[in-house]
């Protein structure tokens, strides 16, 4: 029997994938997330500074605690985040201080299970989580000074121990933006061991025997004598929505062991997993895909929680109430509109329509819909795809949601930019639908990329107008638009191009110039974003053969590149420059579609070899394994694909 016939899917996936990081190259940015698919809650070893969104570092030495996470990614980073850490010896705070010596081959990374021994207190902590709880499993060494921090992170938090209870309960509103003034994620920790010492932290000072504590930064610390071996758990829970609400949340652990949580855990991975079964004799091959379609089926995450009726209620990131319904979050359409949603309409259609629910309460309780969510709207990226997303779940069957209120929406956002989030909505509107493109010369960065996007968006809100059968005279006008990609393009380079509000092209013009007039890309990157109607470019370059052979230039042409807009490297140029491909950039999405596009043009013989090309060159089972930022599942689910 071979070793493979005997693995479980779960087994296959390596959470620490793309977490050999920096900022200067991205391997995936990602971290180990130890989580339930499109859990609430997710958890991780923390190897950086508080504050740091390179939380996890596969080259990092030291770990510092154990935090409840909600990072989309590095660049977004987190919010309400707080920590725990098991300690021996001397009673310290400091995150630096109570940092203990790791190794990966004393670390065990799952889906559902997470293991690592701290070198320096002599301590095996062990993690299985809920979609909203965790469970902790500590084995601590012989000693009468054995410790658990609770860390409730900066910018205002609060702790209260509870020492008849075995309780520490608190809050923290540490956040990277998104969020409204009353902002909170209540937190419970509950303990099977009663506490000999007890002390809060506040602001860096440790005061033993103190219960409360709230001010900028707190923290709680809780003591007991350990056995050799001894085994200590906690019970974790938080909730968006109130203590009572986190107490609730708790209950998902129910009566059970640490053993049977992690034991669900698996039958929930293992399930979701089975959507997909591939057969390979190449066991790493098995490895780098159900890792990817882990990462595929973590982002959007779940915002939203059950109530003691048993009602879906959310804590609205938008209008701070708490209203009924889903809420989903952390996710940039900008990325995922092209892989990871249409992936989800099709392997896990029933989770979608929760997310259009979800969008539906996102635009009534904001006006908007998302463009980059995390919680709320965060001002990155460009494009208005949203309405793809919205368009492309209906369009492949989807059903049984507001799909009218989405359609107010999408229309919406056709036509208008957010008040205080200029990357919600469509900056820039008012000049795209008066000359059919944003000029490049009118204060609007990168006018190229955004009237692409616009265009193909314009194309789905048509689509979709068509299928829920709106009038000719309110949806030709997206029609229109969606060939306002034609207004870029430039005869005489072939190519796409910024163009001035009088009609001229942008001068001087470098197509190697990275940003912009287009974003993170350049030109030969973003010529190719004409989603919706590939003909219609295949005939502005003259026909197949003019543009294969512009295709295949992008792969010929060295990795040149001009830098001059950023004033620096950015990591994408660098992801480019190394990987052997001329100018192909895969390690990031602007051109991630370019290759399917020799289907549509008589020759996919290249679409094959380019596929199999990037999937095994540029993807691997191993902390190194993206070319690029991994961002959200798109990157994982091209390759699902």
């Amino acid at each position: 029997m071979k070793a493979a016939d005997k693995t479980e899917l779960v087994d296959y996936v390596n959470p620490l994938v793309g977490s050999q990081s920096k900022i200067s190259l991205s391997t995936g940015n990602t971290y180990p997330a130890i989580a339930m698919p499109w859990g609430m809650n997710f958890w991780m070893p923390q190897t950086g500074k508080m504050g740091d969104g390179w939380a996890y570092t596969y080259d990092a030495d030291k770990i510092r605690g154990f935090k409840q996470t909600h990072q989309p990614s590095p660049w977004i980073n987190d919010y309400g985040q707080f920590a725990i850490m098991p300690i021996t010896g001397k009673v310290v705070f400091d995150q630096d201080k109570r940092a203990s010596w790791f190794s990966h081959k004393a670390e065990v990374a799952k889906p559902n299970y997470y293991r690592v021994y701290l070198a320096d207190h002599d301590v095996v902590t062990e993690i299985t989580p809920t979609e909203r709880a965790a469970m902790f499993r500590f084995t601590f060494p012989e000693t009468d000074k054995s410790y658990v921090i609770v860390d409730a992170f900066d910018r205002g938090s609060n702790i209260k121990i509870i020492p008849e209870e075995n309780k520490i309960i608190g809050y923290t509103t540490c956040n990277s933006g998104g969020v409204p003034e009353n902002f909170k994620n209540y937190f419970v920790v509950v303990f099977d061991k009663p506490f000999t010492y007890k002390a809060t932290v506040g602001d860096s000072e440790i005061r033993k025997g103190e219960t409360e504590a709230q001010e900028n930064h707190t923290g709680a610390i809780i003591g007991f004598s350990t056995r050799r071996g001894e085994v200590v758990h906690a019970r974790v829970a938080s909730s968006f929505i109130s203590p009572e609400q986190a107490e609730l949340n708790l209950k998902e652990l129910g009566g059970r062991s640490f053993d049977e949580i992690a034991d669900a855990g698996r039958k929930t991975w293992n399930e979701v997993l089975g959507r997909i079964r591939v057969n390979d004799d190449n066991v790493d091959k098995l490895r780098t895909f159900y890792s990817c379609l882990y990462r595929s089926v973590l982002f959007p995450r779940s915002f939203y929680e059950v109530d003691a009726n048993g009602n879906i209620v959310h804590y609205s990131p938008y209008n701070g109430e708490v209203l009924p319904g889903y809420m989903f979050t952390d996710t940039g359409f900008w990325d995922t509109f092209r892989c990871l949603f249409p992936f989800l309409n099709l392997v896990y259609p029933s989770m979608n329509v929760k997310m259009q629910e979800g969008l539906v309460n996102m635009y009534k309780e904001s006006g908007f819909l998302p463009e980059w969510a995390s919680p709320g709207h965060r001002g990155c990226m460009v494009g208005n795809n949203s309405a793809s997303v919205v368009a492309d779940a209906y369009l492949k069957g989807l059903r049984g949601y507001d799909i009218e209120t989405l359609w107010e929406a999408v229309v919406h956002g056709a036509n208008n930019v957010h008040p205080k989030v200029k990357s919600t909505g469509r900056l820039g509107y008012d000049y795209y639908n008066k000359l059919g493109y944003v000029p490049y010369d009118v204060k609007i960065n990168e006018s190229a990329a955004r009237t692409l996007e616009y265009a193909y968006d314009d194309w789905a809100i048509y689509k979709l107008g068509k299928a829920l059968g709106k009038p000719e005279s309110e949806i030709a006008v997206f029609a229109k638009h969606a060939m306002n990609y034609k207004n870029l393009f430039d005869k005489e380079t072939k190519l796409m191009r910024g163009r001035n509000e009088d009609g001229t092209f942008q001068s001087p013009f470098n197509p190697l110039k990275w940003g912009d007039a287009f974003t993170e890309g350049n030109s030969w990157h973003y010529t190719w974003s004409v989603f919706h109607d590939p003909q219609g470019l295949i005939d502005l370059m003259g026909g197949k053969s003019g543009f294969n052979a512009m295709m295949d230039s992008v792969f010929n042409v060295p990795p040149l590149f001009d830098d001059s807009y950023y004033g620096g490297v950015i990591h994408e140029i660098r992801e480019m420059q190394i990987m052997n491909m001329g100018n192909y950039a895969h390690g990031n999405q602007p051109i991630q579609h370019m290759i399917y596009l020799y289907n549509y043009s008589g020759e996919p013989w290249k679409a094959q070899y380019w596929v199999r090309e990037v999937m095994d060159k540029l993807y691997f089972a191993t902390p190194d394994g993206y070319c690029g930022d991994e961002d959200n599942g798109q990157t994982s689910a091209w390759y699902v694909f």
